[in-house]
């Protein structure tokens, strides 16, 4: 829904089953992650190991916006139950605290869409419930965005979202989706700064801001049609694919995705492989066999490609 406005690549698996469309991501997929500063101008390191790297950025950002969420909840509370289980949780374990609504849309006379969707909160006021989604900024190193929060925020807190909005586009158009998708009544973003900008681990609220999400919506220009449109473009050029497992990618050099075929039994290996004794180890193939062809896996390219701007 917010191709538009994605940088970095990320990827989809997409498995046609007659008449029904299956989209999921890949175990360990970067959509797990959130990325940190992806629309902005001023280039992020480039070593993986530095603290300001774009990965380890968003490795920070994703345990930031987890502990957020289950920090500002009264734990004391009154929980909301719903009628059925968390699905991923274990027996006797207590997870974080979300719920799962799956809502379903109609595309056109003969499709729906059936999602997913998760709120993190629940607040009641004059016996009237509202269903919150909870997310945090992250701030890393003033240097890169140019505006000190802790400075900021109390005076200019306008100034402050509308350079996370140019720095960050792409990841608050994704929180804001997702609130209108799980219909939640309300939003609530974060503000979470490094305790010192060279230390990664440590961390210290500095504000949390309540917004609708069709309000926000409209303030960082986010067009529900559109974000519909896109939706409903992928899904007719899937389903004139054959049954079968493909995956859509973004490239990450143009506002373009493409769609592969890959096999059937692509990315279900869960299994950890333990190393043999040495002694029945493989050796390497002698200096005079070594000439050969690698042997590998032919994955068919479907030769389609959207224009994430449409």
């Amino acid at each position: 829904m917010c191709a538009p406005r994605s940088v970095y690549s990320w990827d989809i698996v997409i498995q046609r089953v007659g008449n029904k469309l299956f989209f999921d991501k890949r175990d360990g997929s970067q959509l797990d992650l959130l990325s940190v500063h992806e629309t902005s101008q001023e280039p992020l390191p480039e070593a993986k190991e530095d603290i300001n790297s774009a990965y380890s950025l968003s490795v920070e950002a994703a345990y930031i916006n987890q502990n957020f969420s289950q920090q500002v909840l009264i734990r004391d509370g009154d929980k909301v139950t719903f009628d059925e289980p968390n699905p991923f949780a274990n027996e006797g374990e207590e997870v974080a605290s979300v719920a799962y609504r799956y809502r379903r849309w109609k595309l056109d006379d003969d499709m729906h869409l059936v999602a997913r969707c998760e709120v993190q909160s629940v607040n009641e006021v004059n016996k009237q419930r509202s269903f919150l989604t909870l997310n945090a900024l992250n701030e890393f190193d003033s240097k890169y965005s140019g505006v000190d929060w802790r400075q900021k925020l109390e005076t200019q807190r306008g100034a402050v979202l509308a350079t996370e909005l140019k720095n960050n586009a792409n990841k608050l158009a994704k929180w804001t989706a997702q609130a209108l998708l799980a219909s939640a009544d309300y939003m609530k973003l974060g503000f979470v700064s490094r305790v010192h900008p060279r230390d990664h681990f440590n961390h210290v609220i500095l504000a949390v801001q309540q917004y609708k999400p069709r309000d926000f919506a409209s303030q960082i220009n986010l067009n529900t049609s559109n974000m519909w449109g896109i939706v409903k473009s992928i899904v007719d050029l899937c389903m004139k694919l054959n049954e079968g497992k493909y995956v859509l990618v973004k490239d990450p050099s143009k506002p373009q995705v493409r769609i592969y075929e890959v096999p059937a039994d692509a990315f279900e290996n869960d299994y950890v492989e333990e190393p043999l004794p040495e002694e029945e180890q493989v050796q390497p193939p002698t200096e005079d066999a070594q000439g050969g062809e690698a042997n590998g896996v032919t994955t068919e390219v479907v030769d389609k490609e959207i224009d994430a701007q449409a």
